[in-house]
Parts: C-alpha cells; structure tokens; sequence
C-alpha cells in the first residue's frame, strides 16, 4: 500500500475533488453559490435566480430569469403515463421519496450521462428539478385521500410547490418563507448526498439514476430527515423551563439533539440566521417558544460540553418555518428534496464535464491473510 493515505472517519474535512459550484467555510459561519454569498442570494433573489447560478455560473439577468421560469414552469408537467405510475405507486402506500427514485429512474434520459452532450445531461438536469415537487405532492395528496393538483405555470416554483402540496395558493409571506428555505438548502458542499452523486456520475451512470441514489442518500435521518424531528422535540418540550431536564436526559440516554451541532460549522449557522428572521416574521406563540427553548438549550450544551462549539444549524429553524407556511410535518424532507435536487444537479453537469471514475480504498482490518482453508 505505497503512497496509501488514510482518510478520516467520515472523510472527514478531506478534499475530494474541484468544484466552482460553491464551498462553506465553516470557521467564519459563511457559506457561498459560486461567488456569492448564499444567504444574501437568498435573502434578495427568488429560487429560479438561484437555480440559474447554480446551473450556469451567474445570477440571471430578468430576461433570463424569465425564461428559466418559464422553462421549469414546463418541466413541473408530468405526462400521463408518469402520473399514472405516481398514482399506482402512492396507492400500494410508497412514500413520496420511494416514489420520486422509482419515476426519475425511468423518467430522465436513461442514457449514460457520459453519452450525453452537455447540453443533453443539462435537458435532463431541468426536468428532474421540475418535475420532482410535482410527483412529491401528488404522492403527500393521495395518500391523505385528496386530489393531485396539476401545477400552475403562472406561480414560481416554491409557490406552486406550496399550492400542490397544501391545496391553495399561498400568501405572498408564505410563498418567500418557503423560497427562502428552498435557496439556502440547495447546496452545501460535499454533504452525504450530494458526494453520492458526484461519485455515481463518476461512472457514467444515467442522470435519473444518479438522482435516485442522491434522493436515497437524503432520506436518512442523520441527513434531510432533520427538520421534522425538531418539531417533535420542541412539542416534547412544550414549556420552555423543561428544556435542560429534557436536553440532558436525551444526552444521557445517548441520543442527538436535533436541530444543534453541525458537522462543518463551528460558527453560527448563517442559513439558521435568515431562517430565524423569517419565523419572527412570520410571528406567533410557536416563534416565541422555539427561539427560549434555542437560547436554553445552547446554554445547557455550553455547561455540557465546555471545550465543544455547538451552534444552532438549518434545520431547527427549517422546522419552525416550514410549519408555520403550511408544509405538513411529514413533507419536511420531501421539501428538502426540492431544493437540494438543484445542487445535485450542478454537480451532476460539473463532474460529468470532466469525469474520472472515483475508485478509493479500504484499509482491510480483518485477520492477516491467507488462512489456511479447512478440507470439508
């Protein structure tokens, strides 16, 4: 094993690849699209526009804002035979992201992406974005017995997101809370997800299929599944003088705290932060709650563990805005989906540009071989 270099746990801090997509620099609590910083994106331009910088390497002039509207607007329609499998799929009781892996392996260009032109391998890129909120809520309305909306080409994307999932258009409030949590979420390095992704485009794979994988890797708790447990925790707290009993008895027993901790930030999570002013904004009892129940539990896990930098991330926040827009808890990750689905394609049509298949190593730990091996 000459010139063998032994990665970290969890690759940990290791440089993998090139990218001019976007990095975080967590130190600084700051994190960036290409050569802006993301929250202020956010913060300023809607979802299209940060799509757009994230696809073509520059925020949009109105005119071609316009037209990428324009374009994902017809990308959220789903042909016939795809609504028929997303309907055969929500009634035998698939969840919505069992249901988006199975349509966007035959839904996008099964051809190798490594056949693909780039301006083929960015066609398909387009119509999984659009097309994912669209199957996500036709799954969450069936199977709560209601009628799949079609989408309105005449809303943004997060608005007719919204409006599929809810029923109703939503108010023009609601309609930014969302937007807003859908810019900042759309990439964030090297996460789980999004290294799926770039390692399954490494082989040449299809597009829908490195998709699937992405959306694989995203269900897992310790990765989208975030956000709905915050809400669980903040309702199992209820008065917010119960929350370093309960901090600390979870701590004891072993389990995480969702919503605090982060594995790159050691400064204040700066999507937390816009989220945090967007729930003020959006006010009520719920807000109040959640921001003395952030400031005591920080309290607490400072006492805890005194030598650690624990910071409030995305996804305590997350949790608080999506609900008060209307989102049902249990369409929290499916949400994330929507957006994080942007980064991945941007990773897709970066890694395929200059692909070289990823092929690392494992250190074998296991008793020294060869073993004699035992006559029947």
């Amino acid at each position: 094993m000459t010139n063998t270099q032994i990665a970290p746990p969890g690759l940990k801090g290791l440089i993998v690849a090139d990218t001019t997509i976007g990095s975080v620099r967590g130190q600084e609590g700051f994190f960036h699209y290409r050569h802006y910083d993301a929250t202020e994106v956010a913060a300023k331009r809607s979802f299209e526009a940060t799509a757009y910088l994230l696809l073509h390497d520059e925020l949009p002039t109105a005119t071609q804002e316009a037209e990428f509207r324009a374009e994902l607007a017809e990308a959220r329609q789903l042909p016939e035979s795809l609504a028929t499998l997303v309907d055969r799929f929500a009634e035998a009781g698939h969840p919505p992201l069992n249901t988006l892996r199975a349509v966007l392996g035959v839904a996008v260009n099964p051809s190798p992406s490594m056949d693909l032109t780039a301006s083929e391998r960015r066609q398909a890129v387009m119509m999984a974005i659009g097309v994912t909120p669209t199957v996500l809520a036709a799954v969450h309305r069936r199977q709560a017995g209601l009628t799949p909306l079609g989408p309105d080409a005449a809303l943004s994307h997060a608005g007719d997101y919204v409006r599929m999932v809810c029923g109703a258009s939503p108010t023009a409030q609601h309609t930014q809370a969302v937007e807003r949590y859908l810019s900042l979420t759309a990439d964030h390095g090297f996460n789980a997800s999004t290294f799926t992704s770039r390692v399954i485009t490494s082989t040449g794979a299809d597009v829908g299929g490195v998709l699937s994988g992405a959306v694989a890797a995203l269900s897992g708790p310790l990765h989208g599944g975030a956000p709905s447990r915050v809400l669980d925790m903040v309702e199992a707290i209820g008065d917010p003088r119960n929350t370093e009993a309960w901090g600390r008895a979870e701590l004891d027993a072993g389990r995480k705290l969702m919503g605090f901790g982060h594995a790159v930030y050691r400064a204040e999570d700066p999507r937390g932060v816009l989220l945090r002013e967007t729930a003020v904004a959006l006010g009520g009892e719920l807000v109040g709650r959640a921001m003395e129940i952030e400031h005591r539990m920080l309290a607490m896990l400072r006492a805890w563990k005194p030598e650690a930098t624990i910071v409030t991330n995305v996804e305590y926040y997350a949790a608080i805005v999506l609900h008060l827009a209307g989102i049902p808890q249990e369409m929290f990750t499916p949400t994330f989906t929507t957006s994080r689905i942007v980064g991945w394609g941007a990773h897709i049509l970066e890694q395929a540009a200059d692909n070289k298949i990823m092929r690392p190593t494992a250190r074998y730990v296991g008793v020294e071989p060869p073993k004699p091996v035992p006559s029947p």
